[in-house]
């Protein structure tokens, strides 16, 4: 706290003169300001965003979520806020919306959801495709109860986006490493397989550790690998993937590994024909071409910053 400045107020009791104000901050809202060096973080415009609010306002999303150790969150997120303002400048979403007083804490000085309160709000306001490995990751850092989250639900019944929320807290599983790969499992999962187990720990005839697979099924022996950026970009990594694959499969696990540009239509094929050969017998539902072409379409607009 005390980087960022409200302005008028900093000069009034004499934090900084006009001329320091305008030589060594920048505005980051109307009236709130950071210093020009180094560039606000996401935590800046944080706290920038409350200082806006004449601190009302209680930070939700993913602004919340990053304050409590949730990843893959970009600093140039807008910060949404539980506060009342119908015109909210640039960078600020603010939601009406009621809040209770065991539903926020105090952060490093500044009110946030609560871990709970941050995956109802997450669950009901983030597009769909990114929804649930939102959820994921705020669980991996901070495990929080989806029955406290079902009571939200409840306490607050009829609020914009429960129904979609409600649908989702059956998949959440902070053993999620990426939002891509929570993305890939919801999709095996509406296609009819059974609900994967997550990080799971691959030994050999010895009980020595092998590898922990995305998620998969140890029943049959089947694993589904994400391979994000850093697969591709990390040379140890691309070594040690190349390296434990054998292993795999001399233990009689098979493996479909995908990246981000896969179709999904051929990939769910491919996890179909895996799991029949070892036995399992459900009816699945093959995606359609226009869903594999909605893919392809945001990850081309996304440009892969939501691995």
């Amino acid at each position: 706290m005390g980087n960022i400045i409200i302005g008028t107020e900093a000069v009034a009791t004499g934090v900084v003169t006009r001329h320091e104000l305008q030589r060594w901050y920048r505005p980051i809202y109307r009236n709130v300001h950071a210093p020009k060096v180094p560039a606000p973080t996401l935590r800046d415009r944080a706290e920038g965003a409350w200082l806006y609010s004449q601190r009302a306002g209680i930070l939700t999303g993913l602004a919340a979520a990053a304050l409590h150790g949730s990843a893959w969150i970009d600093d140039d997120i807008d910060v949404e806020l539980i506060y009342k303002c119908p015109r909210p400048p640039t960078g600020i979403i603010a939601r009406n919306e009621r809040i209770a007083p065991d539903e926020w804490q105090a952060l490093s000085g500044i009110p946030v959801t609560t871990p709970t309160r941050t995956a109802y709000d997450l669950g009901r306001f983030r597009p769909d495709h990114e929804a649930l490995g939102r959820l994921d990751a705020l669980m991996r850092a901070r495990p929080y109860s989806i029955d406290d989250v079902t009571a939200l639900t409840l306490r607050y019944k009829g609020a914009r986006g429960v129904a979609r929320l409600k649908a989702l807290l059956p998949y959440i599983d902070g053993g999620a490493e990426s939002p891509r790969e929570s993305w890939w499992r919801k999709l095996v999962i509406d296609s009819g397989f059974p609900t994967p187990a997550t990080q799971i720990q691959v030994v050999d005839e010895n009980g020595a550790h092998v590898r922990f697979v995305d998620f998969g099924w140890p029943d049959f022996l089947v694993a589904f690998e994400y391979d994000g950026d850093h697969h591709q970009s990390s040379r140890a990594q691309y070594l040690k993937d190349r390296r434990v694959l054998p292993e795999l499969r001399r233990l009689n696990w098979h493996v479909t590994a995908v990246v981000k540009e896969d179709d999904p239509v051929l990939v769910i094929n491919r996890l179909n024909a895996a799991m029949r050969a070892r036995g399992w017998r459900g009816t699945v539902q093959i995606p359609s071409y226009a869903y594999a072409a909605r893919h392809r379409a945001e990850i081309a607009a996304r440009q892969e910053k939501f691995e």
